[in-house]
């Protein structure tokens, strides 16, 4: 085998085909990439058995071939290079790769024994804007579980229904759905439970001018764009019901704009260690929101806030960084807090066209 291609394109398919990589494994053939050159064409496959990326990019291919080269070590030599082409050439177990006055030779592995990309038959595409898709996962990603024991839990519900796209998250302390309606002809209906790690993935690898096509198998999913394919295993089980978590109705409410509330949490929240909560007081009289934090032994804090509020007073505590996540994930100017009473979940807002929706359990403070 022996190509040319631009340093810029081949770092740019190295970084996208390194999400699939694995880091822990005890196979060595799993952290390599494979390369293979035809067609004046260079194809960059990577798999940690879980999830799948293939990536393409023009080159100028002498001689066709295929190799598994380590895949840190080669993306370090190519990130440090000039910007200018690099030759990639095999000879028997090693890869020599040439750029203007810098020369390396990296052993390589039997592409024989590497697994072969999945090749599947879709039941059902949609197809969707990058942009839209990264802004969603964006809002929902925080409330997914890292429990491994709850599968169902670690993953995403991605619904796509008439104009709209959904996605539900949920790791059983809080809930996050965040939904916008689709611009254009409403995409086939989808539903769909993705690993939420390997939607975090996906994001990270697309621009956002890009059209992205969401596919699904009986137990895998593919996301297509541009010139790169990604695959992972569908998640199996029935997702909770969120529908039936979402309180119905309030006693009080308050709107604040997003960041003063998110800066007062950030100082209260300095006092609130190992667990503790943060407590949040309403009151309606003086239309104020009080916060508070205490550690035992350490010290407490303390902020008022002028509020608009509606109803009645009322005090609730929470996680503070639950809170964090839920307010940092709404991406509005203008959130709203709805309330039943302090041992109800919390709700909150975002006060703007884009629907999002954080439920969040309260914290007992005795």
């Amino acid at each position: 085998m022996k190509l040319s291609v631009a340093r810029s394109e081949l770092l740019d398919a190295l970084s996208v085909v390194g999400k699939g990589m694995s880091a822990r494994s005890t196979l060595p053939i799993l952290s390599g990439i494979l390369v293979s050159a035809s067609d004046s064409q260079l194809q960059l496959q990577a798999t940690d058995l879980e999830i799948s990326v293939r990536r393409t990019c023009a080159a100028l291919v002498e001689d066709e071939g295929t190799a598994v080269v380590p895949g840190r070590l080669l993306t370090e030599i190519v990130r440090n290079l000039p910007e200018a082409a690099v030759t990639v050439e095999t000879e028997g177990d090693v890869a020599h790769v040439r750029c203007q006055h810098s020369s390396f030779t990296i052993r390589t592995l039997s592409a024989a024994d590497f697994p072969k990309f999945p090749e599947v038959v879709l039941e059902k595409t949609v197809s969707l804007p990058s942009e839209v898709i990264g802004s969603v996962v964006k809002r929902v990603s925080r409330s997914v579980s890292r429990d491994e024991t709850r599968a169902t839990l670690t993953g995403i519900l991605v619904l796509v229904e008439g104009p709209a796209l959904k996605m539900v998250s949920t790791d059983s302390y809080r809930l996050a759905i965040s939904e916008v309606v689709l611009e254009g002809e409403p995409p086939e209906s989808l539903q769909v439970v993705v690993p939420g790690k390997a939607l975090d993935e996906v994001t990270r690898m697309m621009s956002d001018s890009q059209e992205m096509t969401v596919g699904v198998t009986e137990n895998q999913v593919v996301f297509e764009f541009g010139e790169t394919t990604f695959v992972t295993r569908r998640i199996e089980g029935n997702f909770p019901n969120y529908k039936q978590i979402i309180p119905k109705d309030s006693t009080t409410a308050i709107e604040i704009p997003t960041d003063e509330l998110i800066a007062a949490v950030k100082r209260v929240s300095l006092l609130a260690l190992h667990n503790s909560p943060i407590k949040l007081g309403v009151n309606a009289e003086d239309q104020t929101l009080s916060l508070s934090a205490m550690t035992q032994d350490v010290g407490d804090a303390s902020e008022d806030l002028m509020v608009k509020v509606e109803g009645s007073n009322t005090e609730i505590a929470f996680n503070h960084s639950f809170l964090m996540d839920g307010l940092s994930s709404a991406g509005a100017e203008t959130i709203r807090l709805e309330i039943k009473d302090r041992d109800k979940p919390g709700l909150i807002r975002s006060v703007s066209e884009d629907g999002f929706l954080y439920v969040l359990m309260p914290v007992r403070t005795g």
